[in-house]
């Protein structure tokens, strides 16, 4: 029996081997076998097709290898991203844990590097001013933010070759905001976060970003994006503590019914006004719906055409959210914000202390609502200034409609970035924080002493250029009143006012400019 078990074993052995065999031999055959000519690689054979027709059929053929190269490619690129994001998840997870202890599992035991990290981005994290503000001793340690859309960045440091406005030229920046864009996209749109009947957020949802990148910190992006309705916004606030983008915040802000009271200090000026209504109709009355204004006016002499100009627009539009005051002595801009301020006897309203020699828009406005927050956050945004339209466009035929001047370039304004006079802040702020400084009389100074004084506060200072805000040039006059400080201060912002660093420069070698062309043009007549 043991024989013959063993002469079955036996034979069962040969028969797979005899198998394993062929199958050997079949597969050497079809190796070896030459391929078909549809089937041949590289340059055309000698009896196949030539010339042209040839070459472009081997051309094809690399061109459908190179395509399934770049198809692996890109299928690795997206398996390190997805093991990037399980990293990155791995981290998140981490950190929830380690900011709840209690909510471990028992006998697990965090490694003490991976605590090390965590514990170093929370600090980051809270140095960044994302959840409380740090007290500065000036506002020269203020780090400000820029602004950014899809399609453009807004930014304060331009020297003489950057723009205040202008698209990403560098790759990284590019990248870096879209990567900033996405991530938010992504957690707007993770499962956990909406219900089933949520429609998927997209890029043409997104509205405008800020952003500032501080050396020891990281980088802070505040991106806001189109809520459900009208007055709808979804907030998501994001850092990169020079690592992997971490998410910090999400938040829904419903501004339906944020009413923004606009403070308008004024003496004379007339024409001015006239034309700072025109502006406030058509956005505020017309499109935005949601504003107070409120005027303080000085002395008496032109009161009755300033009153005429309300009374005629609070009739044609329908408008009755309106305030004027009146008070005696000389024109002071921080007792009248300060009066206008205190005068509300409302519940607690946000303050949008403006000029008459501004422009802005409805968008303004949501910004104005979307950066401030009582008893944490107040809004410095930096305006573009308007440069002198008679010399921009002196070389013209006439100057073209304000709608059309209004544009952000190098060659026709700057960002205002050494005035701190537009501001929005809630009232309760303003209030708790002591208001301006009565002692200041005319121009300049009050709006620095009142920036200061949040800086040295616990609450946020947002301070990024805006695209919606825009300063209006006028003869500026220095009076002889003024104290040393205030006229060098207000020689300075005329100067700054009139042309840009090219322009001047043209203005003032003119006459050397003017000397050489009549030489060339005597020259050329000798020849």
């Amino acid at each position: 029996m043991v024989r013959r078990g063993l002469l079955g074993w036996i034979s069962r052995v040969v028969v797979l081997l005899v198998l394993l065999c062929c199958a050997i031999s079949v597969l050497y055959m079809l190796a070896c076998t030459p391929r078909g000519d549809e089937e041949q690689l590289g340059l055309p054979r000698a009896n196949g097709p030539t010339g042209k027709e040839g070459y472009q059929a081997a051309l094809q053929e690399r061109e459908e290898q190179h395509r399934n190269y770049v198809s692996s490619l890109k299928r690795q690129i997206a398996q390190l991203k997805d093991e990037l994001q399980g990293r990155s998840e791995q981290l998140r997870s981490g950190q929830d844990q380690a900011s709840d202890p209690a909510g471990l599992r028992p006998g697990r035991v965090m490694h003490k590097a991976q605590a090390d990290l965590l514990a170093f981005l929370r600090a980051q994290v809270d140095k960044a001013e994302v959840h409380s503000g740090v007290k500065l001793a000036t506002e020269y340690a203020a780090v400000p933010f820029d602004s950014f859309t899809l399609q453009k960045v807004y930014q304060l440091e331009t020297g003489l070759t950057r723009h205040p406005e202008e698209k990403p030229v560098r790759k990284d920046k590019r990248d870096e905001l879209v990567e900033a864009i996405e991530s938010a996209l992504e957690s707007l749109n993770s499962p956990g976060e909406n219900s089933p009947n949520q429609r998927p957020y997209t890029a043409s949802d997104f509205i405008e970003g800020i952003y500032r990148t501080e050396r020891d910190k990281g980088t802070l992006y505040e991106l806001t994006f189109r809520g459900d309705s009208k007055h709808e916004f979804r907030r998501l606030v994001l850092f990169r503590p020079f690592g992997p983008i971490i998410k910090v915040k999400k938040e829904k802000l419903n501004m339906a019914n944020t009413l923004i009271n606009v403070i308008v200090p004024l003496a004379k000026r007339v024409d001015k006004f006239r034309q700072f209504m025109q502006n406030f109709r058509e956005m505020c009355i017309q499109q935005d719906g949601r504003i107070h204004l409120t005027v303080v006016y000085f002395g008496k002499e032109e009161m009755n055409e300033v009153k005429g100009i309300l009374e005629n627009t609070s009739k044609a539009a329908n408008f009755r959210n309106f305030t004027f005051i009146q008070l005696n002595g000389e024109f002071s801009r921080g007792k009248g914000l300060d009066v206008g301020a205190r005068f509300w006897k409302g519940s607690n309203v946000l303050l949008f202390f403006c000029d008459v020699d501004i422009y802005f828009t409805s968008e303004f406005l949501n910004t104005c609502r979307l950066n401030t927050q009582p008893g944490k956050k107040v809004f410095y945004p930096v305006l573009f200034s308007q440069y002198n339209p008679g010399i921009i466009y002196g070389h013209h035929d006439a100057v073209p409609p304000l709608e059309q001047q209004l544009v952000i370039k190098k060659e026709t304004g700057f960002w205002r970035d050494f005035g701190f006079g537009m501001t929005c802040q809630y009232r309760s702020d303003f209030i708790n924080i002591g208001g301006f400084d009565l002692d200041i009389k005319g121009w300049g100074g009050e709006d620095v002493h009142l920036y200061r004084k949040y800086l040295h506060s616990n609450l946020i200072v947002v301070r990024t250029p805006v695209r919606g805000l825009f300063h209006l040039w006028h003869e500026k006059r220095c009076m002889d009143e003024l104290t040393p400080e205030q006229y060098k201060m207000c020689m300075q912002s005329k100067a700054m006012n009139e042309a840009s660093h090219g322009q001047l420069g043209m203005l003032v070698f003119r006459h050397e400019i003017e000397a050489h062309l009549r030489k060339q043009k005597t020259s050329s007549k000798k020849t």
